[in-house]
């Protein structure tokens, strides 16, 4: 009672900067009972900047609140940590308040949120400095939950508080941190990364490509047989895919394709048992196609997507030919597969014509020509079969069959979508909406403006994260759990 007599005695000390032993005996209340440490929260920092002299013991009693056993106490000592923010202190107050992240108190969380986001409006520069020190330095559970505040966080503060500085300043140490990450983290921090308008740009987005192609090894041969390996590349594949454009191509990852992924196909491992990995692969190669630039080695590149092609197009039964129909040898038609494979085709094969007249033997163009007839024939008969099924059903008989009828309605578009057309650009993926012409985005004279990359929602999104070294919790992020960080990228 007589300390809290004391604290209101000298409530009015806020510029008497003569009364340095009351402060200090506000100070000293730390270490008093409930009560007193309750004041002590609220007045240390009220009269914090009225004794210079004696900041760093007066941030170190507030700091010890911060971690008092009691959490109403801890609650109000954090609620007043941003009010130590200024000047120099602001990159030791963030650095406290990020380590404070690490709490599994859900309001006590939110205090350390709110608090994290008013000293950004202090200084952004600074607070960024505490949570990439601690993201680069920290423990496990404090580096996963600062890179989960900045991916979530930094997108909704606005433009006078995200400078084009402070975006920059965002970058270079997102580059320090993405030197060593595991999957969730790498996904995370481009999240962060792709939201910066300062990289809204053809320049801007062709350094975040680089950054990404970085963390593919692109320059290292692929080992098939390692699952880890794999998901790596698929992982940073769609992380590069919605940054590639018309200015911004997707030729490494293409050529990384073709010339290693490709070879490979059929001995690809995946982490995820239940995944078909190769048509993931096919589908990430036909969606990067139509950014492809040029390539040296196109021509090599063009027959190895050729031959893959031949390979999922079957030739028709000697008893199909003979006019003899045996239904139950027929070979199956894989329709998604050379969807993807077809479209890549006709991509690459925009920048060199005459492939098929001039680099393929007659012999196995005329294969081909078969195969292709074969397997056309295929698909008029499986589009017909599948309306066949779809006639009739209305009302209640559409909600039984829903779902029979919703992977009917996907069959036909992915059928529709490997025709063979002579003009490329009139293909669309029948898994991928198609991108909006010039004209439906609208004409002017200016530059249009560019629109920061958004998650994707193809189907893609519905795959399953692996549960493998890179990609050890994507998927899984939760604040109450401490993940440690075992697995490293550059780990191999």
């Amino acid at each position: 009672l007589q300390t809290e007599i004391m604290f209101y005695r000298h409530y009015s000390l806020r510029s008497c900067s003569s009364h340095k032993d009351a402060y200090q005996v506000i100070l000293d209340g730390v270490k008093g009972g409930p009560k007193e440490k309750r004041l002590a929260a609220q007045f240390i920092p009220k009269f914090f900047s009225s004794f210079p002299e004696l900041a760093d013991a007066a941030i170190n009693a507030q700091l010890d609140l911060c971690e008092d056993e009691d959490v109403s106490i801890r609650r109000q000592a954090i609620k007043e940590l941003p009010r130590f923010a200024t000047g120099e202190n602001i990159l030791r107050v963030a650095d406290i308040l990020t380590q404070l992240l690490q709490t599994d108190d859900t309001a006590e969380f939110n205090q350390v949120n709110a608090a994290l986001i008013s000293i950004f409006k202090i200084d952004a520069k600074g607070t960024l400095g505490g949570l990439f020190s601690q993201i680069l330095q920290g423990e496990d559970i404090v580096r996963e939950r600062a890179i989960k505040f900045l991916s979530t966080k930094l997108k909704s503060l606005p433009e006078d508080v995200m400078t084009k500085e402070v975006e920059e300043y965002v970058f270079t140490e997102t580059k320090k941190v993405m030197e060593d990450v595991t999957g969730e983290e790498f996904v995370l921090l481009m999240r962060v990364v792709s939201g910066l308008r300062v990289l809204q740009t053809v320049n801007g987005r062709q350094q975040l490509v680089e950054l990404v192609v970085d963390q593919a090894f692109l320059e290292q041969a692929l080992n098939p047989a390692d699952p880890d390996t794999v998901d790596r590349l698929l992982q940073c594949t769609r992380q590069a895919l919605p940054l590639f454009s018309k200015n911004v191509h997707s030729t490494r990852f293409v050529t990384y394709f073709c010339e290693h992924v490709l070879p490979n196909l059929s001995v690809l491992t995946s982490p995820v048992a239940e995944l078909d990995i190769q048509l993931e692969v096919l589908k990430l190669l036909a969606e990067m196609s139509p950014f492809c630039g040029d390539m040296e080695k196109l021509e090599a590149n063009l027959n190895m997507l050729f031959t893959k092609l031949l390979e999922f197009m079957p030739l028709p039964p000697e008893e199909v030919e003979n006019g003899e129909n045996s239904a139950s040898e027929e070979p199956k038609l894989q329709f998604s597969y050379v969807e993807c494979l077809l479209y890549g085709f006709h991509q690459l094969g925009k920048k060199l014509p005459d492939f098929l007249l001039d680099k393929v033997d007659p012999e196995r163009l005329k294969d081909f020509k078969i195969r292709l007839q074969y397997f056309a024939r295929g698909l008029q008969v499986y589009i017909r079969q599948l309306r066949v099924a779809l006639q009739g059903k209305t009302g209640d008989a559409l909600k039984t069959e829903e779902r029979s009828i919703s992977v009917s309605l996907i069959c036909i578009r992915t059928g529709r979508g490997c025709r063979f057309q002579p003009n490329p650009d009139s293909l669309c993926l029948s898994f991928r909406p198609k991108r909006p012409s010039s004209e439906e985005m609208g004409s002017g004279g200016g530059t249009k403006k560019q629109i920061p990359p958004q998650p994707r929602r193809d189907a893609r999104q519905i795959y399953n994260p692996p549960s493998g070294k890179y990609s050890a919790s994507i998927g899984n992020f939760s604040y109450g759990e401490n993940s440690v960080r075992k697995h490293r990228l550059l780990s191999g």
